[in-house]
């Protein structure tokens, strides 16, 4: 089923043989509830629990895609949720620090890093718009949540040459890349549309 969850991603135009072999190698059925545990491996997005959905699988690939990680970069993910794009970003040779809000999804997304082996992932329950300060900056940020704007927080803790991936918009997203050029500042690319979970402030201890 994995495989073909990939030979359907690639069809889809996601080229990048890192991500599709990362997402070759992840038992999505893991972060799932038992009732979709059978539908784990359709191009679909799925609820988690929390009021949050773990993305579907092309959604992943494609922002996994434009983070364009090298191995042993730092990779500040906002939006833990599930867990599931930590373990992609880990199974690529990022180190990941990922941040959620939610504390029911922080301990499960927690417990399952331990389960598979990821001890290269770090997990923070914070309140994502303020990043991870005390161990910026970072190579790459990727927000798993639609934002109404791009947090400054988030730009000032990426290094120079750095990439941040993050979906703007109310109803319907854009999709930016924004690349941290020496000399020139933050330059955006505005790229595809999409529908995420809201990027909300604060924690949610539940």
């Amino acid at each position: 089923m994995r495989r073909k969850l990939v030979e359907l991603l690639a069809k889809k135009g996601i080229k990048d043989e890192a991500v599709l072999e990362a997402i070759g190698m992840i038992p999505r059925h893991y972060f799932l509830d038992g009732v979709f545990e059978a539908q784990a491996y359709e191009d679909k997005a799925f609820p988690i629990g929390a009021e949050q959905t773990i993305s579907q699988p092309y959604t992943v690939a494609y922002q996994t895609v434009l983070l364009e990680v090298n191995r042993r970069d730092t990779v500040l993910e906002i939006g833990t949720g599930s867990g599931y794009q930590a373990c992609v970003l880990a199974e690529i040779g990022a180190r990941v620090f990922t941040v959620e809000r939610q504390e029911k999804l922080y301990h499960f997304a927690k417990e399952m890093f331990d389960t598979l082996g990821y001890p290269q992932i770090r997990s923070y329950l914070r309140d994502g718009y303020k990043g991870l300060r005390e161990l910026a900056p970072f190579d790459r940020i990727l927000v798993t949540a639609a934002a109404p704007y791009i947090p400054k927080a988030l730009l000032q803790q990426l290094k120079p040459g750095g990439v941040l991936v993050i979906p703007v918009g109310d109803e319907s997203q854009t999709m930016m890349r924004i690349r941290h050029v020496p000399d020139k500042g933050f330059v955006k690319e505005e790229l595809d549309t999409f529908r995420f979970v809201p990027f909300l402030k604060g924690i949610n201890k539940q």
